[in-house]
């Protein structure tokens, strides 16, 4: 059986990477408009109410305006945008981070997808938390580099013009739209402190947690760590969890290919007690279009892994 999907802002960044995955797909066809009709309301209300699925890469304010107009009780939605990654009536669409997520999305006809940054955070970060290893109510830390197609067009436009660039940090002012689904969907009693940067990388992105354990009281070292996130994604194709005894440096590079994949990795000093926890993965693909496709694919009934770079 075919299912019919439309992507509503599928000329953005996001939405081209999305097309890419689904463009040989037997099991989707894909709803179209024409140019001068992308931003129509009306041809793009009959778009929606047409479509099986529909994949919001949208501004948020444009995307809660694409959820009004669903009138037809069939169409099942998944938003890239940041608009619902908190409501209560959306499902989080990251399978593998808790326990019976991909049941959820399986069954949900809304799903929100994860933010990029929050991706890795949470891969890390959250199954530690819900084990007990890590406590809810530390003031966790995140640092960050991204390739500047997270950015979108403008951001990718401004990299292009100048060529002096060699890293941008910015969310300096200690507030960002990532952050309360960290909180969120980690199960925090604290805002984590985010130290975002976008380097001359188009994608890819390097997410760090670093832990004293020591200091948290835990009694917990990097070895138990390294099991329970082992444990946790024993089963996953897409992610994988790497000791990270004898690795001296990770990469990011200037052109990487794509890929759909997770990596979390642990470093840690030898007594185990101060932990570097690192997640690598590319911010166009488990961080956004990649996983939105693994969502599609889980709501559809099919192999979550169809069409993936893996």
């Amino acid at each position: 059986m075919t299912s019919n999907v439309f992507i509503d802002g599928g000329v953005g960044t996001t939405g081209l990477e999305i097309r890419d995955r689904l463009n040989d797909r037997a099991e989707f066809a894909l709803v179209s408009l024409e140019e001068d009709k992308r931003k129509v309301l009306a041809a793009r209300s009959e778009a929606i109410n047409s479509a099986d699925f529909v994949i919001l890469c949208l501004p948020d304010e444009a995307a809660k305006e694409a959820v009004s107009l669903i009138e037809n009780p069939a169409t099942r939605v998944i938003d890239a945008s940041s608009a619902h990654r908190t409501a209560p009536d959306w499902v989080f669409g990251f399978a593998e981070f808790r326990k019976g997520q991909r049941e959820k999305i399986t069954e949900a006809r809304f799903v929100s997808n994860p933010g990029c940054y929050p991706t890795g955070f949470l891969g890390l970060v959250a199954p530690l938390v819900a084990s007990g290893l890590l406590p809810v109510d530390w003031p966790y830390s995140v640092n960050a580099v991204s390739g500047y197609s997270g950015g979108g067009k403008d951001l990718i436009a401004r990299f292009a013009d100048e060529s002096n660039i060699g890293a941008r940090s910015y969310g300096l002012n200690l507030q960002h739209k990532h952050m309360p689904e960290m909180k969120r969907h980690a199960g925090l009693a604290h805002d984590v402190v985010f130290a975002p940067m976008v380097v001359r990388a188009y994608r890819g992105m390097l997410v760090e947690v670093p832990l004293n354990l020591a200091a948290m009281g835990v009694g917990a070292g990097a070895g138990d760590l390294i099991a329970a996130l082992e444990g946790h994604y024993r089963d996953s194709k897409i992610v994988s969890v790497t000791d990270g005894d004898g690795i001296n440096e990770l990469l990011l590079s200037e052109n990487d290919p794509p890929t759909d994949r997770l990596e979390l990795f642990v470093f840690a000093n030898d007594q185990g007690d101060q932990v570097r926890l690192v997640a690598r993965l590319d911010n166009l693909g488990k961080g956004a279009a990649g996983n939105a496709v693994q969502c599609l694919n889980l709501m559809a009934g099919l192999d979550e892994t169809a069409g993936l770079r893996l």
